[in-house]
């Protein structure tokens, strides 16, 4: 008995070993190459999704930035490194107001779209306070061609990300409506944004979140599978300007459009863009 508990012991400390080894080669790994690590771009999407980010280029896609003309990507704001596509400031002396979306080049309808982002860093000089850790992707959106050029944000819906600050509750995968409204459980929805039931993510984890999106009529927000918020009868406000210019014979109801990605001046990655189609 006492033979075979020392080779238990001995067995037990060649295990202890090995993982203190392996967590040292960890830690020995420069900062950068971990970050590169943890920004490897996820697998190819299933049979049947559409990848619209290519996590090579911005091929597809075109930035409106406020201030300048459609197609201009000042600052270099969007960007492709390590296989991700990047929303980034280092070029700005300040943010100055330069609220910046990347459109895709397809409109759609009925869809499930899966995204797949994080909040890095700290935000840029002159960035409102709201905007911390805040982006968002935009659906059932206008043209960027079709953008005044100093608006701020296109007529959509805006599925909002938020990203915690380590302290308080902040729901993502909320729903804003800048120059839209929605009904929800029976009734028009006129104030800007309505949180999630959502938990907060604090740091710089990545988070999904999936939409459901039936043209004009059920729009729901998913994550971990669990819908967190749910809405109907997307419409242009007539009380907006931006959204009262884009009605058309009387026809407020919005049954498709745009897919954009927001910056709002705090740095995010995205590294899944996903898109399967749905029969309408």
């Amino acid at each position: 008995m006492g033979d075979v508990s020392r080779t238990g012991r001995r067995a037990f400390l060649r295990g202890r070993l090995a993982l203190a080894a392996g967590l040292l080669a960890i830690a020995s790994i420069p900062g950068q190459a971990r970050a590169q690590q943890e920004a490897t771009p996820a697998a190819q999407p299933e049979k049947g999704w559409i990848a619209l980010f290519n996590g090579k280029d911005l091929e597809g896609w075109t930035p409106k930035i406020r201030g300048y003309p459609a197609g201009e990507n000042y600052g270099d704001t969007f960007r492709v490194e390590d296989g991700v596509l990047k929303v980034k400031y280092d070029k700005y002396d300040k943010f100055g107001n330069r609220f910046g979306h990347l459109f895709y080049k397809t409109p759609y309808s009925h869809y499930r779209l899966r995204v797949q982002y994080r909040f890095t860093g700290d935000q840029c000089p002159g960035g409102p306070g709201w905007a911390f850790r805040n982006s968002g992707v935009m659906i059932h959106g206008q043209s960027p061609e079709s953008m005044r050029q100093d608006q701020d944000f296109p007529v959509s819906i805006e599925v909002q990300l938020l990203g915690g600050n380590g302290r308080e509750v902040r729901h993502t995968a909320n729903v804003c409506t800048p120059g839209t409204n929605i009904v929800m459980n029976g009734k028009l929805v006129i104030r800007h944004c309505t949180d999630s039931s959502s938990k907060t993510y604090h740091g710089d984890q990545w988070v999904t979140v999936e939409l459901e999106v039936h043209g004009s009529g059920i729009i729901r927000h998913y994550i971990d599978d669990k819908v967190v918020i749910e809405y109907e009868q997307p419409q242009l406000d007539i009380s907006d300007a931006d959204g009262k210019r884009l009605i058309k014979d009387g026809k407020k109801l919005i049954d498709g459009g745009t897919i954009s990605l927001q910056s709002e001046s705090h740095p995010v990655e995205f590294r899944r863009v996903e898109l399967l189609p749905l029969k309408e």
